[in-house]
């Protein structure tokens, strides 16, 4: 009896040392799922927005690789074509663009329209799934120092195109990707009847608003107007003031994650991950938190950890 009892002991901790392993992962951290590949474009709300990605796809225990900052937007589209990225924050303005001569303009100066447009578009040509957009319009815009602008009487493009063909000392800081991108300056340009020398540019190779807004408000190299976005928190704090677009010359730019499809078809979860988040991310909240990075100097993840803290997105 007592041998049996021996063999039977020494097969239950065998039993035992054997399936531990199986315990501890159902107790421990929990496994990971498919890797994700997450960029982003290098300006201010882009970082924002790919970080916010980049943490909720952490705290859902996807394998994230952060490649956020990627580029411009001619990079992180290609990028994202090409399959060197998943999902990346793009903006439905821009699709226009990317579609160029296949819907009529009008069409993307409705925020709706142009969301469904976008998706339709990027899913027929390169199998791309537009997820839940912002309630945010981020639109190119031109802003001016706000003593020009009282000096001056400027309050929309139609004040600057007058003040720039009567002569007026004028000089834009803006990004390679403004200047030479047909949905940025040449829009403005045609549409409202001036343009611009190579000396009344300060062009800069990145796309940060930060670094074009902040070179206006000191006077760099005589500039004093600056590429910005709608959504830009330091505009106010810089003194500057942004032009109306009285022609609506600039589609919609509303944010939204696009993903590869194959990816969103094996992990359907993320669209629902995602969602609520942008759906959150009204014009106000955006300025507000690219506030914390452009004037406070805090850092992209940083901000975006603590608003999805704040707002009970993520729990860490």
């Amino acid at each position: 009896m007592k041998k049996r009892s021996l063999i039977v002991f020494t097969m239950m901790i065998l039993i035992v040392l054997l399936t531990m392993p199986l315990f501890a992962q159902g107790g421990g951290e929990s496994t990971k799922l498919e890797e994700v590949v997450v960029g982003s474009k290098i300006d201010t709300e882009g970082a924002l927005l790919g970080n916010m990605i980049v943490l909720l796809l952490e705290d859902a225990s996807f394998s994230v690789v952060d490649k956020t900052q990627t580029g411009t937007t001619p990079i992180v589209r290609s990028a994202i074509i090409a399959g060197e990225i998943d999902i990346y924050p793009e903006y439905t303005g821009n699709a226009y663009y990317f579609f160029s001569g296949e819907t009529e303009a009008d069409i993307w100066k409705n925020f709706q329209a142009g969301y469904e447009k976008a998706a339709e578009l990027d899913l027929q040509a390169n199998n791309i799934v537009w997820l839940t957009p912002s309630p945010a319009n981020n639109t190119w815009a031109i802003a001016v120092r706000r003593d020009l602008a009282q000096s001056e009487s400027l309050q929309t493009l139609d004040d600057l195109a007058r003040y720039i063909n009567s002569g007026g000392e004028f000089k834009l800081a803006a990004s390679e990707e403004f200047v030479s991108s047909e949905a940025a300056l040449p829009s403005f340009e045609a549409g409202y009847g001036f343009s611009l020398t190579d000396d009344q540019l300060l062009v800069f190779a990145g796309g940060n608003t930060t670094l074009t807004e902040q070179a206006a408000a000191s006077g760099q190299e005589g500039v004093n107007a600056a590429m910005a976005y709608g959504t830009d928190g330091q505009l106010a704090a810089l003194g500057l003031a942004v032009l109306t677009d009285t022609k609506n010359i600039q589609p919609v730019y509303a944010p939204a994650p696009i993903i590869r499809a194959g990816l969103l078809e094996r992990n359907p979860q993320i669209a629902e991950i995602l969602k609520p988040v942008f759906e959150s991310l009204d014009l106000e909240t955006l300025q507000m938190l690219n506030s914390r990075i452009a004037v406070e100097g805090q850092s992209p993840r940083q901000v975006a950890q603590s608003y999805l803290q704040e707002k009970g997105f993520i729990q860490k």
